[in-house]
């Protein structure tokens, strides 16, 4: 085990192999802290994030509870405890529900649902015994507003959302923070090849959307307003805040997908008022 200053913590980030994951780790060792980077291949992460002595790559595949568990002791036996840990590590199944198989549409729940279920539940017995921690969900505005072609992906989101939101107050008696990120478009590898998988068009009704579809979306690929590093850098001070937020929207798009959800929450709830507010029992 390393030795390790009072201001330093230990980080444990998933996905850190490439894109904002890479971005995190860096951002953290150059803050002074350790880092814990976690990918399919720890020598493509190390190769991405630098050499460091404060760097520990190790194998994880998010989807795989066992390798979680191992990656977590091996984060344990380096450093001896894990502050904050990142989960990171997503992909891209998009397209239109009818045609979107069902093994892709799982896969992309296994990765970006229970990925993070799998490394927070290896993790949190450490926290849990030190009585402090930080647990960063990298989340997405889909997790707050679904559309077309995101049926998987937005499901996922949504359903991290809801997990993350209600693990919060259980685990905040142990000095426990959990914080989601919603990040708007950033200049990610998220829509690139290695990320992304578009469904087959198959079915004639949606050919055209289909074709014009992918095409806005590999489009943007390499054009996002977004900067990781700058993410990366918020997510340090946020995380070294004593009050970190439950949500984070990260970017100016982000603030304006939070502004329309909320104004629509507001639209729905009066829209039907009368009728939603009585459906209750006629008590004698």
């Amino acid at each position: 085990m390393s030795e390790q200053n009072a201001e330093q913590k230990v980080w444990f980030i998933t996905g850190a192999g490439r894109g904002l994951g890479t971005s995190i780790a860096q951002a953290a060792l150059a803050a002074g802290h350790a880092v814990v980077a976690t990918g399919r291949n720890p020598d493509k992460v190390t190769q991405a994030v630098g050499e460091n002595e404060r760097l520990l790559a190790v194998r994880l595949d998010v989807t795989d509870p066992a390798e979680a568990e191992t990656a977590v002791a091996g984060a344990l036996d380096r450093f001896g405890r894990i502050d904050v840990l990142v989960n990171n590590a997503g992909n891209f199944n998009a397209g239109f529900f009818e045609e979107m198989t069902p093994q892709d549409f799982r896969a992309q729940i296994e990765t970006t649902f229970f990925g993070p279920l799998n490394v927070t539940r290896a993790a949190l017995p450490t926290m849990r015994s030190q009585r402090s921690g930080t647990v960063i969900v990298i989340s997405s505005t889909a997790g707050l507003a679904g559309g077309e072609f995101q049926t998987a992906y937005a499901a996922s989101k949504f359903g991290v959302e809801g997990w993350a939101e209600s693990l919060a107050p259980e685990v905040a008696p142990f000095g426990i923070r959990v914080m989601l990120v919603e990040p708007g478009f950033f200049r990610t590898e998220l829509l690139t090849p290695a990320s992304t998988r578009y469904a087959e068009s198959t079915i004639p009704d949606y050919a055209e959307r289909n074709r014009q579809t992918v095409e806005a979306w590999r489009s943007m690929d390499g054009r996002q307003s977004g900067d990781p590093a700058k993410l990366a850098d918020a997510l340090i001070r946020l995380a070294e805040s004593d009050d970190p937020p439950l949500r984070f929207p990260a970017g100016a798009d982000a603030v304006e997908a939070f502004e329309a959800r909320a104004g629509l929450l507001q639209e729905w709830a009066a829209a039907n008022r009368d009728l939603s507010s009585h459906l209750g029992y006629d008590e004698a």
